[in-house]
C-alpha cells in the first residue's frame, strides 16, 4: 500500500535541512534556485548531490551550462531563500541588486560574499529520482569559506542552527 503523500509530507517536515543558493550562469542571464536538498556524497573526488525537480528549469539550465555554485546560506539570508524560492522570479541579478556578490573561477556563478560556504561546481552526472533529479557535482574550489549561523528549513520554516524561527526584519 502506497504512502499517503499529505502524511510523507508531514513526516519529512520534521527533518531539520540546511538552505543553499545554487546559481548558474549561462549565455542569456544568471538563474538561481534554493535548495534544501544537499549532501555531501564523497571526499575523493570531492562530489555533492543536490535535489532538483526534474521539470524545473534550473535542472534544464544546470544540464546545458554544466556548472554552478552552491552557496549555503547563514541564518540572516533568509529572505534571499524566500526570494529565489518563489515562482516566475526574474533574474538572479535583479533578485541580488543589494547583495555583495562574485563570480566564482571555475562556474562563472553568482556566489555570495555572505554565504557561510560556497562551492564552485561543474556538473559530474544528473540521476533520475521520482519527479526529482540528483545532481552530482563535482567541486573544483571553495571560494568563500565563512563563519556564523546556518539558515535551516525545518516544519516549513526558516530557522536558525538551534531551530529557533527567525524574527522578520
Amino acid at each position: 500500500m502506497p504512502v499517503d503523500a499529505t502524511e510523507y509530507a508531514a513526516a519529512l517536515r520534521t527533518y531539520a535541512a540546511g538552505v543553499v543558493l545554487m546559481t548558474v550562469r549561462d549565455d542569456i542571464d544568471d538563474v538561481g534556485t534554493t535548495v534544501t536538498s544537499v549532501m555531501s556524497v564523497s571526499a575523493d573526488p570531492p562530489l555533492v548531490a543536490v535535489g532538483l525537480a526534474a521539470e524545473g528549469y534550473p535542472r534544464e539550465v544546470l544540464e546545458s551550462v554544466g556548472s554552478c555554485a552552491v552557496n549555503v546560506l547563514a541564518a540572516g539570508q533568509a529572505i534571499l531563500a524566500s526570494r529565489f524560492s518563489s515562482a516566475g522570479r526574474p533574474s538572479a541579478r535583479h533578485l541580488l541588486e543589494t547583495v555583495p556578490w562574485r563570480r566564482a573561477e571555475h562556474s562563472g556563478a553568482i556566489v555570495l560574499e555572505g554565504a557561510l560556504t560556497a562551492l564552485d561546481c561543474l556538473l559530474d552526472s544528473v540521476v533520475p529520482a521520482g519527479d526529482h533529479v540528483l545532481a552530482l557535482l563535482r567541486v573544483e574550489a571553495v571560494p568563500v569559506l565563512g563563519d556564523g549561523d546556518p539558515l535551516v528549513r525545518l516544519r516549513g520554516r526558516w530557522t536558525d542552527g538551534a531551530g529557533q524561527p527567525l524574527r522578520r526584519p
